[in-house]
């Protein structure tokens, strides 16, 4: 019998449940026995679920309040001492305050860094690693966990992230250490922790380590191989897991590992299937990724059911299927999207549908399908089949302008030293200039006044009007502050996503399509499902509207192409660089008419150009040189005097500065804060030829940051860019944190704007 499990399931809740109750705690509405009771909650239905699909397993372990890399931090005592509390274990606030800074309880200390789980658009918290750290098991969440599925009556499989994984993910915070160095400290709590879970009753413990799907130097393999050397007396069985890629150069490396079962993404590389198990040990069981798990796209069954049959036939029972990696990455439920035309609803599927699909696909292999099975399978064959001969995906006007794109549509009309001086006569900007990311608070005001207007109880020029309001609100407040370079503070957009594609053709959206990014962040990622065009302008009147409200200059705001492309669901029809293409033409429309209507500065944001790289190194430059030309070409029908800006945040960007430079932005913006600017570091052996704005304001804790911090941290900016070409600007966007907070740290900003002005006249 082929076993059918998932390697994980959406904890946020289909109603985000808990995004809800974890900011109702740390606002003090509730208290943490509600918040936990919530987590309990959502833990029982998701497990049910998964039972109620016919998996042969339930998943524990991919549950968590915040993050499951902090959870393991958590797990193996890796709390760094500015958080620590004393011996023993480690409470829920204590993660909360390495997550955000601050927690209903203890201290507020400086927060962990946050950066992408490689190439998705999912943050982690970075484990930080300092030279002779002692671990020790001091969380018992996960045990607890294992309880309460085994005493619901679920049989359990363990979810968690490999040792060598967790530390690929750290960061060294001493100087010239080995982060390897620390393994033999961390295998015997893993050790602990297996034979605990075994104690337990578990059987099978999914070890997490993606880390293979990347490049390893010599000393991280044979890493590998001491490790899962050491952890094979556990009492448990161990499955091996690999996600986002394919093995590669990994591959014997994986295989000849002492574990009792391979798992690996056949949906990222299906070619490496039939390499794999020529390799594997008779003993073993190799449990294949068939189903996407980071799209929403149905899955083609009979054409799985084929490509499968000969794993099948060689594997027998050895055959384990799920989806290519967790779910965490995809909404819960399509069903719930009652707004979704049929058509488009039937191409898709959701995380509770993927679970129907990896149940339906086990039993077509095995030849035991029901009369559900058949209908999954016909419903499948139909919808695929009306996908590919949909009228609506295919745009002649739009591939028409893709082929008349030349290379001069990707030049600025003069570089970077011509344009600085005609920009600085028209801004008329002082030394340290100080701006922000773009987004200003979203207040309950806001998304009520939204809320209202797509239900229909506000009329759309009730609702204008008082988007107007809020946007002169925000330039008022900045002018007050003493802010040089303005935002409009986009009030009127939901998401920075989200909002471009409702006003593009070829997208589509959903109600209830929420995705984790971080912590209690959620986002409802666009559908991509055909050609992409701009049918009419769609943010200036809102930036003509602000720029009136204001002598100072005023910039407008856009989510650059590959951003959007990234933080989308993409049609899987055609290559990625071809729909980016398309998204980035339309983009380059909206900046010549926002240049038209007087805007002298305009921000593409790409916080996503890290994040899209892909994972092994030989792939880079293919990506890069289609992603930069994206970006130049929806920024280079600007004037010379009109500034370009972009924007990047949580991202290591140092190998790719290169291409950042490529960009040709007059001015980058970056997340340096949390990481104390060492991001900066590239820019020792680099020359970077524009202007940049090292975020010196982490918006993602509520801290609010002092004077001298700033200060101390563009100076050190400064011994390794021009003071004449850097800004002072918050890490990101303000949107999600509050105005009480947002004016005094904006205050202390400026302030540290004219220190460091009266520093260097």
């Amino acid at each position: 019998m082929t076993l059918a499990h998932t390697l994980g399931y959406p904890r946020i809740g289909a109603n985000r449940e808990l995004k809800k109750a974890t900011e109702a705690y740390w606002k003090g509405d509730i208290d943490r026995k509600a918040l936990e009771a919530t987590g309990a909650e959502l833990r029982a239905r998701h497990w049910q679920s998964q039972r109620d699909a016919g998996l042969d397993w339930v998943t524990v372990g991919d549950f968590a309040f915040y993050d499951q890399v902090l959870n393991v931090s958590m797990l193996l005592g890796a709390v760094p001492k500015r958080f620590a509390s004393g011996d023993g274990e480690v409470d829920l606030d204590t993660s909360f305050r390495m997550a955000r800074g601050r927690a209903p309880t203890g201290h507020p200390a400086a927060a962990c860094e946050m950066t992408k789980y490689f190439d998705t658009n999912y943050h982690y918290l970075v484990p930080e690693l300092y030279a002779g750290q002692s671990f020790q098991l001091t969380s018992e969440r996960l045990f607890d966990e294992v309880d309460e599925a085994i005493g619901a009556g679920h049989p359990v499989k363990v979810s968690l992230l490999g040792p060598l994984t967790w530390l690929w993910l750290g960061k060294a915070k001493d100087e010239g250490l080995d982060r390897l160095s620390l393994l033999d400290a961390i295998l015997p709590v893993y050790d602990e922790i297996l034979d605990r879970l075994s104690s337990q009753g578990v059987d099978w413990v999914q070890l997490d380590e993606p880390a293979l799907v990347q490049d390893l130097s010599q000393d991280w393999k044979q890493a590998f191989e001491s490790a899962y050397n050491q952890l094979q007396s556990a009492p448990v069985k161990r499955l091996l897991t690999t996600y986002f890629g394919g093995l590669g150069d990994n591959l014997q490396l994986a295989v000849g590992l002492p574990v009792d079962g391979l798992h690996i993404d056949a949906v990222r590389d299906p070619e490496q299937l039939p390499r794999v198990i020529d390799n594997l040990s008779p003993y073993k069981v190799l449990s294949v990724g068939a189903i996407d798990g980071r799209n929403i796209w149905r899955a083609d069954l009979a054409a799985l059911q084929d490509s499968l049959s000969d794993a099948k036939s060689r594997l027998g029972e050895r055959l384990w299927l799920a989806p290519s990696c967790s779910l965490l990455h995809v909404p819960v439920d399509v069903e719930t999207e009652a707004k979704l035309d049929g058509e488009l609803k039937s191409w898709l599927s959701f995380a509770r549908q993927k679970l129907d699909e990896v149940v339906t696909l086990s039993h077509l292999l095995d030849g035991r399908q029901t009369v559900e099975d058949e209908s999954r399978l016909d419903a499948a064959i139909k919808a695929l089949d009306a996908r590919r001969s949909s009228a609506r995906i295919h745009k002649v006007a739009v591939t028409e302008r893709m082929k008349a794109i030349c290379d001069a549509d990707a030049q600025r009309p003069a570089p970077y030293a011509e344009r600085v001086k005609a920009q600085r006569r028209v801004l008329d900007l002082p030394l340290f200039p100080t701006t922000t990311i773009g987004s200003f608070p979203q207040t309950n005001e806001i998304r009520t006044a939204r809320r209202d207007f797509k239900t229909g109880k506000l009329g759309q020029t009730d609702y204008e009007e008082r988007m107007r309001a809020e946007i002169a609100d925000a330039v008022s407040r900045q002018e007050r502050l003493g802010l040089d370079l303005l935002v409009h503070g986009e009030a009127e957009r939901n998401d920075m996503v989200e909002y471009f594609g409702e006003l593009l053709e070829g997208f589509a959206f959903t109600q209830y399509g929420w995705v984790q990014s971080y912590g209690s962040r959620c986002v409802k990622p666009p559908i991509i499902f055909g050609d992409v065009s701009r049918p009419t302008p769609m943010t200036v009147r809102w930036s003509e509207f602000a720029q009136a409200q204001t002598n100072k200059p005023m910039k407008g705001m856009l989510t650059g192409p590959v951003t959007i492309l990234q933080w989308s669901f993409v049609r899987d029809d055609q290559l990625r660089e071809t729909t980016c293409r398309q998204v980035a033409l339309a983009l380059r429309d909206e900046v010549a008419d926002l240049e038209a209507a007087g805007i002298s500065a305009i921000q593409i944001d790409e916080p996503a150009l890290r994040e899209g790289l892909p994972l092994r190194q030989a792939q880079w430059p293919s990506y890069l040189d289609w992603a930069v030309t994206c970006f130049r070409l929806s920024a280079s029908v600007a004037r010379n005097e009109t500034q370009i800006h972009t924007h990047m945040c949580y991202s290591e960007f140092n190998d790719i500065i290169a291409s950042i430079a490529a960009l040709d932005a007059d001015v980058i913006t970056i997340e340096t804060s949390r990481s104390d600017m060492e991001l900066l570091d590239a820019f020792q052996d680099f020359q970077y030829p524009n202007e940049i704005g090292p975020g010196v304001y982490d918006i993602h804790s509520p801290n609010i940051p002092e004077v001298s911090w700033m200060v101390q941290l563009v100076e050190k900016a400064a011994e390794r860019i021009p003071a004449d070409r850097l800004w002072v600007n918050p890490d990101c966007g303000l949107k999600t944190r509050a105005w009480a907070e947002v004016e005094p740290a904006l205050a202390n900003m400026v302030e540290a704007a004219l220190e460091l002005r009266r520093r260097h006249a």
